[in-house]
């Protein structure tokens, strides 16, 4: 169970709260971030997800940018778009939930082997419940990986995160993983292309699952 919440509600008001359903009900048959930064997050999924493993792509969408060279044994996808997810071409299975009416996982304990949730943490509402789900349904060492760039909808990202920069946005989900209270050696990672307007920059927080709090 994750910790007391540091956070005011209001952090996580959004300019637009009407229904999530209604504003991801659209297809968005792209990717959000450019090659350079899909690239290295392949190059993060392959150094931090084990081979062979059983892995959930969290607020999954049109793709989940794992790399070919990674051998997955099973890939679930929960996310707010049907189709998006069914013309994933990487997904074995996936689930339609909103994780912002509802943060629990329809996921049994220990189900998964790591995680990923790509370009999307800015819009949860509960960050710290989210996260403690996601240990709960992880297998104890298990990596949950977090990244983002400096794209969004900024009518539906929080306000704690419109608020603040890039580099101030990996201090947030560094705070997200510390007091969700099943992570442990948490840390970052930054792709920035070598000109600033060149391209998108990617970031990263990593942690493991610990071994004790189921």
């Amino acid at each position: 169970m994750h910790s007391r919440n540091p956070f005011p509600r209001e952090y996580f008001r959004r300019y637009d709260e009407s229904d999530d359903s209604l504003f991801y009900q659209t297809p968005r048959l792209t990717v959000h971030i450019d090659d350079a930064a899909i690239r290295a997050l392949h190059d993060l999924f392959a150094a931090e997800l084990p081979p062979n493993g059983t892995f959930l792509d969290l607020m999954s969408s049109y793709r989940s940018h794992f790399p070919p060279s990674l051998p997955v044994k099973r890939l679930v996808g929960l996310g707010l778009n049907a189709e998006e997810m069914r013309q994933n071409y990487q997904l074995d299975d996936f689930v339609v939930h909103d994780l912002n009416k509802s943060p629990q996982l329809p996921f049994e304990n220990g189900s998964f082997d790591g995680a990923v949730c790509s370009v999307s943490v800015q819009y949860l509402t509960h960050p710290l419940e989210v996260f403690a789900e996601v240990g709960r349904v992880l297998q104890p060492g298990a990596p949950f990986i977090v990244s983002f760039s400096n794209r969004c909808f900024p009518s539906k990202a929080v306000q704690i995160w419109m608020a603040t920069r890039d580099e101030q946005h990996a201090q947030l989900v560094q705070l997200y993983f510390r007091h969700a209270g099943c992570f442990t050696h948490v840390k970052s990672f930054t792709h920035t292309p070598r000109c600033r307007w060149s391209g998108d920059p990617l970031y990263a927080v990593v942690g493991q699952r610990v071994s004790d709090v189921l």
